[in-house]
């Protein structure tokens, strides 16, 4: 009996610390689980669950092992957490291996492949954009341009201008429309989203390459691929999320229309229905301490006399033509303006080459080749020749210029200006560009747009910098450039071609202002104290009176738009920007924009940049001057 009571308790004793155990378990599932949703939901909370039982010295360990596994466990979860809460930190390469690690596409196309292979490549993949490559006989992919969505949309439209029929279209080879290596914008994989991000924004393009420090592509990298790395499959999907967030969200009534433009948009949208025009005027004005015998370093060696101001003397060049071709559309013959600026390099001085000799070549024929195209045009039974495009201009310049071993370099801007699609076309290499100035109505504008100098009730019009052009530089004061040393060099050289050029296109309104120059100007006025410059002409000229833009536009309802004042008027505006560059460039205590951005390269420098400068402004407005209605509104 003794021994099977002895049995009894012994059974009993192992059943009560199963129970035990048991309840300790439960208890350690629960404080995990909890301590889990805790940190999800708040970082800095922390829960536990402590047994009551007591517990042996080795139950303790094993319980504080737990404990530290559950720390390690919190810490990384935080560290995730915050990771994802700051995205713009991340690097882009964790993006790129996570979106590898969904789904692996390879984003390449052959570079012989035809419009119909590409529109193919892209659906299948669900890409945005694709490397263009050469395979050769070792499979080596040699990368020879960037091929996105936009650029598959153009090969299509220049096909349908050309009036080809489908199959002509789909067969049309990719290669000659695919962004060239030399402006493929890339990113290196320990840059950040953030930074990504701003670039893109900044250039307007979808992808971007991924480059490593070996030189390969690693894959390309979307705004959409940013926006999904911070989203975990749950958070994508689920009823939950589906009823947070897409509930309330999806499906428009058969009833949904658009609105109507805003009232202050409607005026100016009655507009874009008739033609613009542009007054133009140029101004120039040489480096101030330049002689028939070159260019003196500063004003001691130049001498005690006035600052230089014959502008035969300048490297700058500059040309204008108004030339007729067919409309794209219609084809009913119409006028187009075309303008451009070249500066030649200094430096050619130092092997005994006129500097003057490249830029000036360039522009004349530039205007060269706009005339012949038109004479072209002009001629019964000659195939009737389509406005020829900046970028085309400069190219066929450029050889000829070659062609006659023209020695130099320079760089350059050419524009056209059309005035039915309201449109400013032009093509940039280097560091001369373009700004447009535009009026923002401070009753309609957010306080972010709105100039913060004067108060909201004072200020109803504001004329500020709209668009500013995308320069090319090698480096600090190392700009892109057109050149030739009279034979080819094949070695990297600061010497660029057509295929380097920055094409883009601006929308314009009656009214903006537009400023193409050489850096001469950039250098030392700031565009915003060039808008203000702008602001102060119309005001004396009588084109905005108290600031009111509303006024400006009532008038122009009336038809009286002021154009021949303005075409008047103008010389002064480009002449005063000329003379205010060359003021500032004298200025040794001055921070202007080429000393700044000096500083910022690690380059000592006070004061302005004295230099070449040209100028042409181009005044939007309704009418030609030369239209005989609006001189009896003068």
């Amino acid at each position: 009996m003794s021994s099977l009571a002895a049995g009894l308790r012994r059974l009993r004793t192992m059943t009560a610390t199963s129970q035990t155990m048991s309840r300790h378990v439960r208890l350690e599932f629960f404080s995990t689980y909890s301590e889990t949703n805790a940190i999800r939901n708040n970082h800095c909370m922390v829960r536990s669950f402590a047994s009551s039982v007591p517990q042996s010295s080795s139950d303790a360990d094993h319980s504080d092992r737990k404990r530290r596994d559950r720390m390690v466990s919190k810490e990384d979860v935080y560290q995730e957490e915050t990771q994802r809460r700051r995205l713009s930190d991340v690097q882009i390469s964790e993006v790129l291996d996570a979106k590898h690690a969904h789904r692996w596409v390879n984003p390449i196309i052959k570079h012989d492949a035809t419009l119909k292979e590409a529109i193919e490549t892209v659906i299948d993949g669900g890409l945005s954009g694709m490397m263009v490559v050469e395979i050769d006989e070792n499979q080596h992919k040699r990368v020879v341009g960037l091929l996105t969505s936009r650029d598959l949309l153009r090969i299509m439209a220049s096909g349908i201008k050309a009036n080809e029929t489908n199959d002509e279209i789909m067969n049309r080879p990719i290669l000659k429309l695919v962004t060239p290596l030399s402006q493929v914008v890339f990113a290196r994989p320990q840059e950040t989203i953030g930074m990504c991000r701003t670039i893109m924004a900044k250039l307007g393009i979808k992808c971007l390459p991924i480059l490593s420090k070996e030189g390969q592509v690693e894959g390309l990298i979307t705004a959409r691929d940013m926006s999904d790395f911070g989203l975990t499959a749950a958070d994508k999907g689920g009823k939950k999320n589906y009823l947070n967030d897409l509930s309330q969200r999806v499906g428009l009534d058969i009833n949904t229309s658009m609105a109507e433009p805003p009232l202050f948009m409607q005026a100016r949208l009655a507009q874009e229905k008739a033609p613009l025009f542009v007054n133009t005027a140029v101004a120039e004005l040489p480096h101030p301490f330049k002689t028939k015998l070159g260019v003196s370093r500063n004003q001691r060696d130049y001498g005690a006399r006035d600052p230089s101001t014959d502008p035969e003397l300048s490297e700058d060049a500059h040309f204008m033509a108004s030339v007729k071709f067919p409309d794209d559309k219609t084809g009913v013959v119409r006028d187009f303006l075309y303008f451009g600026v070249a500066d030649g390099v200094g430096s050619w001085r130092e092997y005994d080459v006129d500097p003057r000799d490249f830029s000036h070549k360039l522009m004349e024929e530039c205007e060269n080749v706009l005339y012949e195209a038109c004479h072209v045009a002009s001629v019964p039974g000659q195939k009737a020749t389509r406005a020829i495009a900046p970028e085309e201009i400069l190219e066929k310049a450029y050889a000829r210029v070659i062609q006659q071993n023209i020695i130099g370099s320079a760089t350059a801007c050419v524009a056209v200006f059309d005035s039915l699609g309201h449109k400013l076309h032009f093509s940039n290499l280097g560091d001369s560009g373009i700004i447009v100035l535009r009026h923002i109505d401070s009753a309609v504008a957010g306080t972010l747009e709105r100039d913060k100098t004067n108060p909201r009730l004072d200020s109803t019009s504001n004329l500020r910098v709209d668009f500013v052009s995308q320069q090319q530089l090698h480096a600090f004061n190392h700009p892109y450039q057109l050149g030739w040393t009279g034979e080819e060099v094949h070695e990297k050289t600061s010497f660029k071609t057509p295929g380097d050029f920055c094409n883009r296109s601006i929308a314009l309104r009656r009214g903006d202002i537009i400023i193409m120059a050489t850096d001469g100007l950039f250098d030392n006025v700031d565009p915003d104290e060039i808008a203000q410059m702008g602001l102060e002409w119309e005001q004396q000229v009588g084109l905005i009176r108290g600031g009111d833009i509303r006024a400006r536009e009532k008038r122009w309802q009336m038809g009286n738009s002021m154009t021949v004042l303005s075409a008047e008027r103008l010389p002064e505006f480009a002449n005063e920007l000329c003379i205010r560059a060359r003021e500032y460039s004298l200025d040794a205590l001055l921070d202007s924009p080429f000393a700044l951005l000096a500083k910022e390269n690690d380059i000592m420098w006070s004061g302005g940049m004295p230099d070449d400068c040209t100028v042409i402004v181009a005044h939007v407005v309704g009418r030609s001057a030369d239209d005989v209605m609006d001189k009896d509104n003068q």
